[in-house]
């Protein structure tokens, strides 16, 4: 069952953000994940977007999701995340 996650950001520093994008892709990859899409808010089409960016990953379960996320490389990187950004990432399994 694939596992998702989206996260949506709103950036407080871009230099530091740009080097959490870095070390974050990685440790994605090394879990077997997939960044999907990143990008801009560009319109709202409906209620209210308070973010300035989204992204969304895939992963084969959520399994490999949860422990990317639980991994000791991709936990350094949280308070240079929290530095950089407000950020939300939430998870999504879809049903085979």
């Amino acid at each position: 069952m694939t596992a998702f996650f989206i996260a949506t950001a709103t950036i407080k520093n871009a230099e530091l953000f740009s080097q959490y994008g870095a070390g974050a892709g990685p440790t994605i990859a090394a879990h077997g994940g997939a960044l999907l899409i990143r990008g801009e808010t560009e319109t709202v089409l409906s209620g209210e977007a308070s973010h300035q960016i989204s992204a969304v990953a895939s992963f084969p379960d959520m399994e490999r999701l949860t422990s990317w996320y639980h991994s000791p490389e991709y936990q350094a990187l949280i308070p240079l995340r929290d530095s950089a950004a407000d950020m939300n990432l939430v998870a999504y399994s879809q049903p085979s």
